[in-house]
């Protein structure tokens, strides 16, 4: 067991290490967004807002195809992924990396190694049900995709991106203040009292 542990671990930190080499050039842009996206200034989550709602309106105003959409995003990232590694040593200064920045930008790539493969695992997760239960997947399945159908019927398509892209931004901010948590934890205790009364009256 410990050795799976070890070598879990050690393919965990060669991920990691191969994905800090691929995004060194955004080094400096990923630490200014992580610390947006945690919330380190209370401001931020008002701007944060204010440019996606800002991006959101520009899209809604100008109305655009969807193939005109997508080549307008796939030419921002192309442009991106050009600039950004020249530019940003240039704007933040890479004379100024500290060893607490290098240490922070580790565990940010660590925790999209693990995110990775979280998905991954729930992936196969689904694949794996679908082999052993086809029924229960099946069912699954369809439920999901009449909900979301449904959803996407009674919601705008813009508006409904909106939400869940704003959900998205915020989530980071929202863990690192702990107010995830402490929702969640109301919940499950409302969830337990419920069963308890349940109980009760069962008996």
């Amino acid at each position: 067991m410990a050795e799976g542990d070890n070598r879990s671990a050690n393919i965990l930190a060669q991920e990691t290490a191969q994905l800090e080499e691929q995004l060194q050039g955004w080094g400096e842009v990923i630490l200014a967004g992580d610390q947006v996206l945690r919330w380190v200034k209370p401001w931020f989550p008002a701007a944060l807002m204010g440019v996606v709602s800002a991006v959101f309106l520009m899209i809604y105003y100008l109305d655009p195809s969807v193939l005109t959409g997508v080549s307008c995003a796939v030419m921002l990232l192309c442009l991106a992924d050009y600039l950004v590694p020249t530019l940003a040593p240039r704007i933040f200064g890479s004379n100024k990396w500290t060893t607490e920045q290098q240490q922070r930008f580790h565990e940010i790539c660590g925790n999209l190694v693990k995110t990775q493969r979280r998905v991954v695992g729930w992936w196969r997760r689904i694949f794996a049900l679908k082999e052993e239960k086809p029924k229960v997947y099946f069912m699954s399945a369809i439920i999901s995709l009449l909900m979301m159908a449904w959803i996407g019927q009674q919601v705008h398509n813009l508006f409904l991106t909106y939400l869940i892209v704003s959900f998205l931004l915020l989530l980071p901010g929202l863990n690192q203040q702990g107010i995830i948590s402490k929702y969640v934890g109301m919940a499950k205790r409302e969830i337990n009292k419920l069963l308890k009364q349940k109980e009760k009256k069962n008996e």
